[in-house]
Order: C-alpha cells, then structure tokens, then sequence
C-alpha cells in the first residue's frame, strides 16, 4: 500500500514509534521541502505489537507539534508530515517485508528499536517467519536484497541506528556478521556488506514527550484531520552521525534549520551529551526531590535548585571536558533552557530510575577529573553525591521515596545505613567496588567531605544544610 505516489522509497525505517516520527519525520521534512530530497519512508514495525494499523488508517501522515523555548523565544508551532509511503508488519505478512529489499531506490536504513533492539538472539534462524530480534531480521533483509540484485555493489545501503546505545553501529554491524556465520552464508554476501554498505554510528537528542493525553482537546483543535498519532516534541534537535563526504553528498543538509552534524568520530561529542545533559539531570534529580521539586521545570523555578545546577555544570563539569569551552558553555546554556520547557512535564521520579548505574556513567567521571585537574574535591558534585546517598536510605520527612532500582544495590545502601554513625555509611558505600566499580574510599578527602555534607543535611535539611556544609570549607 502505498500513501504518496510523488516520493520515492529512499529509506527503510525500523521502528514506528514517536521519536523516530517527531525525529527523523521532522529532519525528512525539512530535506524535502527545501532541498528536494524526494525522500519517502518505507515503515517496518520491528515488534509484533505496534501503530502500523494507525498508521495505514491515517494514509502515513500525522501532526508534529513542536513546543519549548529556543534561543529564549517561546516555540509552539505544528506542521503535517506526510512522507510516510508504505507500511509492513512482518508478522502478519513477511513475504512483503522481504519484497521492500526488491526496491533499487531505498539507500538509506534508520532504526530506533530502543536500547534492547540492538541484541543476539541465539534462536533465530535464517528461515524463521520473522527471526525475534531486529539484527536478525536486518540480516535477512540484506541478504534478499544482495541476492535480488545479484550482488551489485549499487544496491548497498546507508545504515544509522539511532538507538541509545554507544557505538550503536558497530555493534548492530558485529551481531549481523554473527548471524552470517551461524546460517552459513555465502562469503560473497559478507563481501558486499563489507564494501557494498555502510555503518554510521549515531547520536540523537531531542526529547519527545509523545501524544498528549493531557489537554489532547487543545491539540485536535488546530488540526483538521482525526490524528490519533499526533507527537509532541521539543524544538531543539541534534544528530551527530560519523560519517566522510560520501555521506555528506547523499544528504542534503545546507538548507535546513536542524543541526545535523557529520563527522569523523562522535565520541567527544557523546562525552559533552552524557557529562552535561545527562549528567545535570542526574547530579539535581535526587536533590530536587529532597529539597520538594517533583518536575525538572519546578527545578529551575527554584531559585536555590536553579543556582546549584548552574554552578555545578559551568563551574565544575564543564572546565574540565576536551573542546573547544565557548562550544561546552553554550552547549550547556542550550541545556538549561530545555530544562526550562514550560510546556513539558517531567518529572523528577522518571529521572532518578536507576540513579546509581547513572550517577558512575554520567557524574562520577566529572568529579573525578576535577580532583584531578584542580588537586581538591567539587563541592557542588559532591554534595550531590550525599544527597544521591541520603536519596537511598529510602524515607525522607516521614515519607518513602521513590527509588527505583538494581535490588542488589539499594540492598548495600539499606546494609550501610544501618551503621553506628554517618562516617562508617560513607565509608561503606564509597568502598563498595559492586557501586562504582572502583574503591570511592581511597579518594583524598572524599569520606570527609560527603560525611560533612550528610551530617548537615540531617540535621538542617537541603538548603540550609547545603550553606553548613560550604562554611565548613571556607
């Protein structure tokens, strides 16, 4: 079936979800509308539940609703996209799926299959109707189209996953090699993915709060077609995709508003990601929930919350990260007026999920390079630190918190809470290599300093705790 006869399939797109709609949907758009891209998109639900039957009802198009704060102007503004061609469901019709290999024109795959997607899966097999896992069925897609096309080498294809993992690629590439050795196929076909396709790790950010279920009345109002997939998004949009001019030349980026970035190597660029956007909403998240905060907007409201983030990332994460400064201040300022979204709701207990695998991969490695770097601790990250610490001992003000995560750590937390005195908790916690992959305990003034700030939260509470503890180290 086929929506829209004036665009071509370019793109095999895996996954129908809304941040591949709001993402990739808006970034299709732009190309098409002001560079003359002539791109349309060939859907395929990558599990067996999905909006693929919404999808065909509404003909491909949907509304994209596009709400925040940019450059310090208030975004709210819609648009249909509509570049959506065809549909398939593999599980209800795999013959299809495999005969959109059979179409010369598509040269691009994209993927979002979530983190998960991107996985072995030691059962499937090439004759499986459709194999589980997407790398699988990747596979035999790129072998039906290898085999229809004879082997030509013009028939390979562009491969960006945007799935959130590092080195999403690489790894997508390494389990499709796999697949190909365990159902013996012909090494002519492991030659033309070798030189006939292309692998492109990939970066996204731009968040996506999906349909709005909340005041989904005002939304309808504005549009004049029954949308039951319309997606709501934040207007600030980043794709880092490593890639050479090769690339480039495909795709026509000059006169779009969407910065799309294609370099060399993404890693830095990740690292800026992980260390600022993440690592703020980290470093605050448990804080904020102590100090009263339930959503990230309310964070910034508060004048204490709002002042501690922005000493903590410019003052003591950003200095401290390879590149160019400007780029880093700018990048975080960019974050801070995200965060700000009067139009998006998140909320602080989505945040802390998992806070202590989240605060080693995103906090962890700035306060460390700021001791380090500078030969003393960070006040403001290491107070953070007491409060992800005190976060876990599970009731704060009579009340529970809302802790979500591995049971075996918040397990180590309740065993070192139960300790005579703070200073032993603090000692427990920092040593235990099952945290932090390394003993916390042995960093100079670490244990002094988060004992410090753990004793004045007790006694004072976040605020004025947090002025106890900075007196203590004047």
């Amino acid at each position: 079936m086929s929506f829209n006869y004036k665009l071509d399939v370019r793109i095999l797109q895996f996954g129908e979800g809304n941040f591949l709609r709001a993402f990739v949907g808006d970034l299709i758009d732009q190309m098409n509308t002001r560079a003359n891209f002539n791109a349309g998109i060939a859907v395929v639900q990558p599990i067996e539940n999905g909006l693929i039957s919404i999808i065909r009802k509404q003909k491909g198009a949907y509304t994209l609703f596009l709400k925040g704060i940019k450059k310090g102007e208030k975004i709210q503004q819609h648009k249909k996209i509509d570049h959506i061609i065809s549909c398939n469901n593999p599980y209800e019709d795999y013959n299809s799926y495999l005969k959109l290999a059979h179409i010369d024109s598509i040269d691009f795959i994209i993927s979002n299959t979530t983190e998960a997607g991107i996985s072995y899966e030691e059962e499937d097999t090439f004759d499986a109707r459709p194999p589980k896992s997407f790398p699988a069925k990747l596979t035999r897609w790129l072998w039906e189209r290898w085999s229809h096309f004879d082997g030509n080498k013009n028939a390979g294809v562009n491969i960006i996953p945007c799935e959130l993992i590092n080195y999403n690629a690489d790894t997508l590439r390494q389990i499709i090699y796999r697949y190909t050795e365990d159902w013996e196929l012909e090494t002519a076909f492991s030659d033309w993915l070798n030189k006939a396709c292309s692998f492109h790790n990939s970066l996204v950010d731009r968040i996506v709060t999906g349909y709005p279920r909340v005041n989904e009345e005002v939304y309808k109002s504005q549009i004049t077609f029954n949308d039951e997939l319309i997606v709501v998004a934040e207007p600030f949009f980043l794709w880092i995709i490593e890639g050479d001019e090769k690339l480039k030349a495909k795709l026509p980026l000059n006169n779009i508003n969407l910065d799309v970035k294609i370099v060399e190597n993404l890693q830095s660029y990740r690292t800026r990601k992980v260390r600022i956007l993440n690592g703020a909403h980290t470093c605050i998240a448990t804080l904020s929930i102590l100090y009263g905060n339930n959503t990230v907007l309310e964070t910034m409201d508060k004048e204490f919350t709002a002042n501690f983030l922005n000493i903590a990332v410019l003052k003591e994460i950003v200095p401290n990260l390879e590149g160019d400064i400007s780029e880093m201040v700018g990048f975080a300022n960019a974050v801070f007026e995200r965060f700000k979204n009067p139009f998006v709701d998140h909320y602080l207990s989505s945040i802390v999920l998992n806070s202590i695998s989240k605060f080693k991969a995103r906090v962890l490695p700035s306060l460390l390079k700021y001791k380090q770097v500078n030969g003393k601790q960070p006040l403001y990250l290491c107070f953070a630190f007491a409060c992800l610490i005190r976060f876990y001992k599970g009731i704060w003000e009579g009340k529970s918190l809302p802790i979500q995560d591995n049971p075996t750590h918040t397990a180590l937390f309740v065993s070192a809470w139960n300790a005579k005195n703070i200073r032993i908790t603090v000692e427990d916690i920092l040593k235990e290599k099952q945290l932090w992959d390394q003993d916390l305990s042995i960093e100079t003034g670490l244990v002094n300093l988060i004992e410090i700030a753990l004793t004045a939260i007790e006694l004072e509470g976040i605020e004025k705790g947090f002025q106890t503890y900075l007196k203590t180290q004047q």
